[in-house]
């Protein structure tokens, strides 16, 4: 989402569900609370694992979204939720814990905690002394609930996570007690040291790969990981079509070379027509191996990525709403595509509408969606499940 002064909060989170179990215990929700600027990330563990540790876990990770993005106070929000949850006849603790990050658009910045492992916040031009009011509610004294209020700077980096993360590795030789907060969060500074610029995305999904590592590559509880980044933004525009009038071609290269930021496109009669404005040659990448999903990617002077059209943004489609991680499947067009959309945070498509005859003939697939489509539900998915401004421009 945009913030004050052009810079952007990016949030993302990744996440394992314990071996052997086929649905997480632990939920990580987002939501934008448009007309005031806002957004809020909930991460909610439900005690155990499995269905029941999920629905609990979504009850409350739900509740504490809609409380949080309400005028309601603190204490009533966390009185209510805790009035809904079940105990634990045998531990006599709520089934559910809740960690919930609060962002305005001019980076004031609140923080709920009950039960999960302590926030990290990692600023680059060094530390904050962050200041927790620990809260009671009135019908839970043993109950604490920490709330902090901050302002966030550029650069800065808030990971929150459940204890499938702190005690990865419990009862091992090396890790008796865990990983442990202080070494998880010694671990998150390296990371941003080695890799200044590191996307939510990728640092969310480097800690879980070593929280599983240090469990013995065998997760021994659900394990999740949610990093918001408060940056200025990455931008992207995909260029995919024809104009719909052929005396508009000039004006699509001339955007391709004047857009800031990373460009792509997704078509050969739209490379074609760049090339031949900007007189660039288009160069096949042979070195690629063969696809049986997607064709081949081609290199283009002043272009990060050049591809065939409905083809790439079907498969692209597929792996956002079907939420594949890009990172664990072999490189090709559409999974190289669907990253950098994923580690863009503006996202602009320009799309022409010109009538492709290929796409008019009986024996291409039924389910072979028009372009403008699949950049409709593309962007859709882009803007609802990961938070990207998304922009589209038909030409």
């Amino acid at each position: 989402m945009n913030s004050a002064g052009g810079n952007f909060i990016e949030i993302d989170y990744c996440q394992r569900a314990k071996h052997g179990q086929l649905i997480s215990g632990d939920v990580f929700l987002t939501e934008q609370v448009k007309e005031e600027g806002r957004i809020v990330s909930v991460l909610s563990d439900g005690l155990g694992s499995g269905v029941k540790a999920s629905v609990l876990a979504s009850m409350t990770a739900t509740m504490a979204l809609k409380f949080a993005a309400s005028p309601m106070d603190i204490r009533s929000s966390a009185e209510i939720i805790m009035d809904t949850l079940p105990i634990c006849s045998v531990r006599k603790i709520s089934y559910s814990t809740f960690t919930v990050v609060d962002i305005a658009g001019n980076g004031e910045t609140r923080i709920i905690e009950h039960g999960n492992p302590p926030f990290v916040l990692v600023r680059p031009d060094g530390e904050l002394a962050i200041v927790k009011n620990e809260l009671r509610p009135e019908r839970w004294h043993d109950r604490v609930i920490h709330y902090s209020n901050f302002e966030v700077q550029l650069g800065d980096r808030i990971i929150f996570f459940s204890d499938g993360i702190s005690q990865a590795g419990m009862g091992e030789f090396r890790t008796p007690f865990g990983w442990g907060v202080k070494e998880v969060e010694t671990y998150i500074r390296g990371q941003v040291r080695e890799h200044p610029y590191i996307s939510a995305r990728e640092l969310s999904r480097k800690l879980v790969l070593r929280a599983e590592q240090i469990d013995g590559l065998s997760a021994k509880d659900d394990i999740t990981c949610g990093v918001v980044y408060f940056r200025s933004p990455r931008q992207l525009v995909v260029m995919t079509g024809a104009p719909f009038n052929r005396a508009h071609d000039n004006d699509l290269a001339r955007m391709a070379e004047k857009t800031p930021g990373r460009k792509v496109i997704c078509g050969g009669t739209t490379a074609n027509i760049i090339s031949r404005q900007l007189n660039r040659p288009i160069h096949i990448d042979m070195r690629q191996a063969r696809d049986s999903r997607v064709p081949p990617s081609a290199k283009m002077e002043g272009f990060d990525l050049v591809t065939e059209g409905i083809l790439t943004l079907g498969e692209v489609l597929r792996l956002l709403e079907e939420d594949i991680a890009p990172e664990e499947l072999k490189s090709n067009a559409a999974v190289r595509l669907t990253s950098m959309l994923l580690d863009s945070d503006v996202v602009k498509f320009a799309v022409g509408t010109r009538i492709n005859e290929a796409h008019q003939d009986p024996n291409v697939p039924v389910d072979l969606e028009l372009r403008r489509n699949i950049v409709r539900r593309i962007a859709q998915a882009l803007e609802v499940k990961h938070m990207k401004r998304v922009s589209v421009q038909y030409l």
